[in-house]
């Protein structure tokens, strides 16, 4: 990798001069190139012949980008696939099927690593294809820390894990609006899964519209707040999406160059430090899972890690509380 940025940059001086953004000295510059070429890691600069193109479109590209694993993915058409961390079982597994059908048409599938929506884009476009994780700290601090396997398992199945951030950057909350833009930047097209109002998510979707790229959302259920920031993205134009169809009918071949929503009201949000999701007891995780959506209930537990008569008894209590309903074809619903 060393001869390569020498290559690049034509002398040693030079190479460090560009990571300077990244290091505050030559020393720790030269220590950071050695770290990650340890790693199997590389540098891409603007203007290298493997860095992403659609990424290198936008005005505030990454001027460094740390990438681990294989560089294939980029020379795909991309869709990112995001939404909110406390995403229902409904939500992730949606995301799953979609990532894994995207895949299987050889879309490069690219989110942010995150608990919920994010971690099922992944899982799901490993199934049949690729995908692209861009985190908000450096490839060495996992975040969140459960998702620590599944990093590695991207690298080793032939995807690829980004950052701008240098090693040993912890994720603070000012980096991921910026790590949102890389996600944005990768793709043609960012779905939209599930998201509150008041969501990070549509920090992603923002910075796609002002990008000139396609906007996607899945309807959801109108009683739960995870869904009302997808529901008013289709008011707002973005294409309304129940399949993999649904976005290949619409992702252009480049992208548009302009906003592609007819109104741009999404609310500007704050940037919030992001917390660990807290450890939820066995009721407590059921009813997040849930939705006013029906789930089969061995999907439910699947999700849940429970087994099936602790399963059987946490819905029983939870149906004497009338807190959920069961429905018929052994699904349960939270009680409307």
């Amino acid at each position: 990798m060393q001869r390569r940025l020498l290559s690049r940059h034509g002398s040693a001086e030079a190479t460090l001069e560009a990571l300077g953004p990244r290091a505050f000295s030559r020393d720790a510059a030269r220590r950071e190139v050695e770290a990650l070429e340890r790693r199997g890691a590389r540098l891409l600069f603007p203007g290298d012949p493997d860095y992403p193109p659609l990424l290198a479109l936008l005005d505030d590209a990454p001027q460094v980008l740390a990438v681990e694993g294989s560089l294939a993915p980029f020379g795909l058409r991309g869709v990112a696939l995001v939404g909110a961390r406390n995403a229902s079982a409904h939500g992730c597994r949606f995301a799953e099927e979609l990532a894994e059908a995207l895949a299987l048409k050889d879309i490069a599938v690219i989110s942010g690593l995150a608990h919920g929506i994010d971690g099922a884009a992944h899982v799901g476009a490993l199934r049949t294809g690729t995908t692209v994780a861009c985190i908000a700290g450096g490839l060495d601090v996992p975040y969140p820390r459960e998702n620590a396997k599944l990093q590695r398992r991207i690298v080793e199945e032939g995807g690829a894990v980004v950052s701008e951030a240098p090693l040993g950057t912890a994720p603070l909350a000012r980096h991921f609006p910026r790590r949102n833009r890389i996600v944005a930047g990768l793709s043609l097209g960012v779905v939209v899964v599930e998201a509150a109002r008041q969501s990070g998510t549509l920090i992603t979707a923002r910075l796609a519209i002002e990008a000139g790229r396609e906007i996607f959302a899945v309807p959801g259920h109108p009683h739960d707040p995870r869904s009302h920031g997808a529901n008013d993205l289709i008011r707002q134009g973005a294409h309304l999406t129940e399949g993999a169809e649904d976005v290949l009918m619409h992702l252009p071949d480049a992208p548009l160059g302009r906003p592609t929503l007819r109104q741009m009201e999404l609310p500007e949000l704050p940037i919030m430090e992001p917390t660990p999701l807290p450890a939820l007891g066995g009721a407590a995780q059921v009813l997040e899972m849930l939705g006013a959506t029906p789930m089969p209930v061995d999907e439910l537990g699947r999700r849940c890690q429970l087994s099936r008569p602790e399963l059987a008894a946490l819905l029983t209590d939870l149906e004497l509380e009338g807190r959920i309903e069961t429905l018929p074809g052994n699904r349960v619903a939270l009680a409307s």
